[in-house]
């Protein structure tokens, strides 16, 4: 009978570790998508797919700054938010690369735009007829031969599956815009460079035209394509 009274306890703290190993994985599996930024606000998206990412992350950062675990374009990311200027998120994302060797994607709000008033019709006038077109995206002429960027900063476009934004944004960037891969995803290449002080202008010029754009570390980019058109 003392050895049926035991047996149960005996059970249960086996089962425990069992069941604290198990907790952050289910954990880590229903994260939810990352709240996008309030306007004017500069994101730091930190890619921490690890319990233990995340607990360094956490002691190297200081309490006031808050964090939230979520999901971006299916990765784990910690989420820190609050950041007015673009300078300061920069300088996070590298103390946190020096002192946690995590990389983190800095990212804003596009800009809302005003919506144009429609012209009045008075009944006297017709609704002309616009021509559908049909937008397309080609490519140059160049051999397929996907690679890696180097070292450097890349400002990222996401285009939501619209070809026709690729126009407008050759015309923001003034030159090509390329075609690369980067977490798996899609994304139109506005600029790749070393400099630091064009990205950050560039990331910023085309958050205000309306693009949603992203900087990331140019060496997780994949190019595909130079030169779309």
């Amino acid at each position: 009978m003392q050895i049926l009274k035991i047996l149960p306890s005996v059970l249960l703290l086996s089962v425990f570790p069992l069941i604290s190993n198990i907790n952050p994985v289910i954990a880590q599996q229903n994260l939810a998508n990352c709240q996008q930024p309030n306007q004017g606000e500069y994101l730091l998206l930190v890619i921490s797919p690890t319990t233990e990412n995340q607990k360094q992350l956490r002691s190297a950062l200081p309490t006031e700054l808050k964090t939230v675990i979520c999901k971006y374009n299916n990765q784990t990311v910690t989420r820190i938010g609050g950041f007015k200027k673009i300078d300061d998120a920069n300088r996070w994302a590298r103390y946190i690369q020096n002192i946690v060797g995590l990389s983190a994607i800095i990212t804003t709000r596009a800009t809302q735009q005003a919506p144009q008033q429609a012209p009045q019709q008075t009944p006297q006038q017709a609704p002309q007829q616009i021509p559908q077109t049909t937008a397309k995206v080609t490519t140059a002429k160049i051999s397929y031969n996907p690679k890696i960027l180097g070292e450097g900063y890349a400002i990222l476009v996401d285009y939501f599956n619209r070809p026709e934004m690729v126009s407008s944004l050759q015309k923001s960037v003034g030159g090509d815009v390329g075609f690369v891969s980067y977490g798996q995803r899609p994304y139109l290449l506005a600029v790749y460079t070393t400099n630091q002080k064009e990205a950050y202008n560039t990331l910023k010029k085309l958050s205000e035209s309306g693009f949603v754009a992203i900087l990331v570390d140019s060496r997780k980019v994949v190019l595909l394509r130079s030169n779309v058109r």
